[in-house]
C-alpha cells in the first residue's frame, strides 16, 4: 500500500489502552486514522490554550521535594501537542498526550484521549 493511500474504515490500534475516537479524520499525523506512530512518555494534563491551528498547549502540575526544607513545591510544565481533527477540545479539558516523532520545532506530542 502506498503512503498516500489509507484504510478508509475503522481506526487502528496504537498499542495503548485508550478508547478510540468517535469521529474519523483524514489527518496524516493522527495516530488512529493516519500513519503517526506513538512511543515513550504518556502525560496527563489540562488544555490551557487551543488557539493555534491543529495544536494545543497542555499544562501538567507536579510536586517536587526540596530536601533542605523537607517540603514540597508545586511546579508546572507546558507541552505543545498536535490536535487531530477527530478530537474537539477547548480550554480546560483534561487530556492524555503521548510522545511521537518531532512534527515541528516544538511539537513532539500528540493528543490520544480526552479525559472526563
Amino acid at each position: 500500500m502506498a503512503k498516500s493511500q489509507k484504510k478508509s474504515k475503522g481506526a487502528r490500534n496504537i498499542g495503548v489502552d485508550v478508547p478510540l475516537p468517535t469521529e474519523t479524520c483524514s489527518d496524516d499525523f493522527c495516530p488512529f486514522h493516519g500513519t503517526l506512530p506513538v512511543r515513550g512518555a504518556v502525560i496527563d494534563g489540562t488544555v490551557v490554550s487551543a488557539k493555534m491551528q491543529g495544536t494545543v498547549v497542555v499544562q501538567r502540575e507536579y510536586t517536587r521535594f526540596i530536601p533542605k526544607w523537607e517540603r514540597y513545591e508545586k511546579r508546572t510544565s507546558r507541552y505543545l501537542a498536535h490536535l487531530p481533527p477527530c478530537f474537539k477540545l477547548k480550554e480546560g479539558d483534561n487530556v492524555k498526550i503521548m510522545e511521537c516523532r518531532p512534527l515541528s520545532k516544538k511539537v513532539s506530542f500528540v493528543v490520544i484521549e480526552r479525559r472526563a
